[in-house]
């Protein structure tokens, strides 16, 4: 699967991000790249909201990984929600233990090209640029490239079309 969509604002990428949560199942590893103000943890936002975790899905940034449980104790996966950005090195993404969780929650890892892809042969990789030759704002809304390609058999024979993106996921 290699899709592209063109999402305008932070509601767009949000809802982008719920409406991919419903293709979503325990063990599912996304590695989210674009730079900083791309959108990455507004786009995890709408994965959390869709997955109906609990708590309020921020940056990890300073405390690199955080886990929601889903609310009310409900069936389905929880979201362990990484930021690598300060990690230097696969190891040191192993330090987290991440692949504890790996099977009974769906795992995003912010900044993760490069060090996240040992943690699955299966994985969603999405990438976030700027649409225009503009470049970033960090202040207010900018159009924004969202490409997500699958990698791996979960995800091989899933096709949609750029129309079907924002409809099916």
């Amino acid at each position: 699967m290699n899709e592209e969509v063109t999402v305008a604002t932070g509601d767009e990428m949000r809802d982008l991000g719920r409406r991919l949560a419903a293709r979503l199942r325990a063990g599912d590893l996304i590695i989210l790249n674009g730079p900083l103000g791309a959108g990455k943890t507004t786009l995890t936002q709408g994965i959390g909201e869709g997955l109906s975790v609990r708590g309020r899905v921020t940056s990890p940034t300073f405390v690199i990984s955080r886990v929601h449980p889903r609310a009310g104790g409900g069936s389905g996966p929880a979201l362990v929600h990484v930021d690598a950005y300060r990690l230097g090195s696969v190891l040191e993404l192993d330090d987290l233990d991440l692949d504890a969780d790996t099977d009974t929650a769906v795992t995003v890892v912010e900044w993760g090209e490069g060090l996240a892809e040992g943690l699955a042969e299966d994985r969603l990789e999405v990438t976030i640029t700027p649409a225009d030759d503009a470049g970033w704002s960090l202040e207010g809304d900018r159009p924004r490239t969202v490409r997500i390609s699958g990698v791996g058999t979960r995800w091989q024979d899933i096709q949609l079309t750029r129309t079907d993106v924002i409809d099916r996921l």
